[in-house]
């Protein structure tokens, strides 16, 4: 009996489950003060910060796909191809503060997570930088259905990378205030 209780006071006192290999759980990583960010000014990390415009701009492209879908106005076009630029470099600037952490410190690249967030955001700048070129000579024509399906597969892939990037910060305490070891706790 006494073992049981233990055992439900340990899974209590675990704030989220353990579930490889996918997602991987660390209790010390958890209560630890965390990894601060390479990339921070007064502390403050800027990776978080500078996500923040690709991903609106990326999914606004998305948007003004599918506004160029239903209505064939060549101003949902132009928006895209907007869009789609500014997300490219906007994302081109986030990847470079990014992969400072990653390189930077180990913690991230002991982590499932931060290899998939890698790869994903990796792989989401070459689909970008494609879908850009696709429309470059003619915004209109590309639209539909291949402009269309990488503005989707961008959408659904930023989804996922961010559940990454998510996982990171708050399970592994990665990019935070903190004073805690870049390697482990």
């Amino acid at each position: 009996m006494e073992t049981m209780e233990t055992s439900e006071t340990t899974s209590a006192s675990s704030p989220f489950p353990n579930i490889p290999p996918i997602i991987e759980s660390d209790d010390r990583e958890y209560r630890d003060t965390g990894v601060p960010s390479t990339v921070a000014i007064a502390g403050h990390p800027l990776h978080p910060l500078s996500v923040i415009f690709p991903i609106a701009f990326l999914a606004a492209a998305l948007g003004s796909d599918f506004g160029y879908w239903l209505t064939r106005d060549f101003f949902w076009a132009r928006a895209s191809l907007w869009l789609i630029g500014l997300g490219l470099v906007g994302g081109l600037i986030a990847a470079a503060i990014g992969m400072s952490d990653f390189l930077k410190i180990e913690r991230v690249r002991k982590r499932t997570a931060g290899w998939a967030h890698l790869i994903l955001n990796v792989s989401l700048l070459v689909l970008t930088l494609f879908n850009f070129l696709l429309r470059l000579g003619d915004a209109e024509a590309r639209i539909l259905p291949w402009g269309l399906l990488l503005s989707l597969v961008v959408g659904t892939l930023t989804s996922i990378s961010g559940w990454f990037g998510a996982e990171l910060s708050y399970r592994h305490k990665i990019g935070v205030v903190g004073a805690g070891s870049k390697r482990y706790p």
